[in-house]
C-alpha cells in the first residue's frame, strides 16, 4: 500500500484522507482554500474537527455563534505559532474571508459533545525536541488543555539537514501509559518549497519498509509501525502532525535497536 498522498491545490475543500478510503480507521484530513471573500460551510457529522489555519485568515461561525477572525500568520514559516479552532460533533462551521487563506482540516470520529473554541497563538506551546542532528522545534495546538478529547495536534519545524522523530518511534500497541494505539499523519511544506524529505515508516517484521521523498504539499499516513523523518540539506522542513486515539499525547515507545540515541541526547543535554 502506499501512504504517501498528494494535495493538488484547489479552491474549496479537498479531502485527502477519509476513513474507509485510506489506511487509516481513526483520522481523516483535508485542506480548504478560500480566496477574495470566500465562504465554506462544513458540517462535523459524528468527528470533533480541528481547523489549523496554515496561512492568511478566516471568521468562524458555530452553529450560528460568531467565534471571530483567526489566523495570523501569511506562511508557516512566518511565526511558529499557529491559530486554530476546534469544533465537536454535530456542528455547523461557516468559514468567511476576506483575502486568501489555506486551512488544515484534522478530524476523528467521537462520541461526546463538546464545545467550540477558538484557540489563539497565546493557547500554544512551543518546545525545542532531541539535540543536534535530531533538533526541531514542535509546537502543541490541540490537546488535553483544549476541548478537544482525541485530537493531538502541532506542528514541527526541521532545520536543514536535521532530523525530527529519532529515535523511530510507534504508537500502535495498547500498553498504557507507555504506549498507546494513535494514528497519525504528517503533512509536510518546505522553504523554498521545491525542497524535500526524507519519511520513513517500517514495522519490525518487515512487513512495511518505506522511504518516501516527501515534497511540498505531501503527506504520509502512519496507521502503524515505526516512523522517522529528515530534512534535505538547504531547505526548512515543516509538517503539521495529527494524532487520534483513546488517548491523548505522546504515549510511544522508540525502536529498540535505536533506543540507546536517547541516552546520549541526555548526556548531551546534561552537559
Amino acid at each position: 500500500m502506499n501512504y504517501k498522498k498528494t494535495y493538488v491545490p484547489a479552491e474549496g475543500y479537498t479531502p485527502l484522507c477519509e476513513i474507509g478510503k485510506c489506511s487509516l480507521k481513526n483520522l481523516e484530513f483535508g485542506i480548504i482554500e478560500l480566496g477574495y471573500d470566500g465562504h465554506q460551510v462544513f458540517e462535523t457529522g459524528e468527528r470533533e474537527v480541528a481547523f489549523v489555519i496554515l496561512g492568511g485568515s478566516a471568521c468562524f461561525t458555530a452553529n450560528g455563534k460568531d467565534y471571530g477572525k483567526l489566523g495570523v500568520r501569511t506562511n508557516v514559516f512566518a511565526n511558529p505559532k499557529a491559530e486554530c479552532f476546534y469544533a465537536g460533533r454535530r456542528t455547523k462551521v461557516e468559514i468567511r474571508s476576506e483575502f486568501k487563506v489555506k486551512i488544515a482540516v484534522c478530524a476523528t470520529p467521537i462520541d461526546v459533545d463538546t464545545e467550540p473554541q477558538a484557540i489563539r497563538q497565546a493557547d500554544v506551546r512551543i518546545s525545542r525536541l532531541g539535540v543536534k542532528p535530531w533538533e526541531r522545534d514542535t509546537s502543541f495546538i490541540v490537546d488535553g488543555t483544549t476541548h478537544a478529547k482525541k485530537l493531538t495536534i502541532g506542528e514541527a519545524y526541521v532545520t536543514p539537514g536535521n532530523w525530527a522523530g529519532f529515535p523511530p518511534h510507534k504508537h500502535d500497541v495498547d500498553n498504557m501509559p507507555a504506549e498507546c494505539v494513535a494514528e497519525e499523519i504528517y503533512y509536510f511544506l518546505f522553504d523554498p518549497q521545491q525542497g524535500f524529505g526524507v519519511q520513513c515508516l517500517y514495522t519490525s517484521d518487515g512487513s512495511v519498509d518505506e522511504a518516501y521523498r516527501v515534497k511540498n504539499d505531501e503527506l504520509v499516513e502512519f496507521p502503524f509501525g515505526y516512523h522517522t523523518t529528515v530534512s534535505a540539506p538547504g531547505y526548512n522542513t515543516y509538517f503539521l502532525w495529527l494524532m487520534a486515539g483513546d488517548h491523548q499525547g505522546f504515549c510511544r515507545t522508540n525502536d529498540p535497536q535505536h533506543a540507546w540515541v536517547s541516552a546520549v541526547e541526555n548526556l548531551i543535554k546534561k552537559s
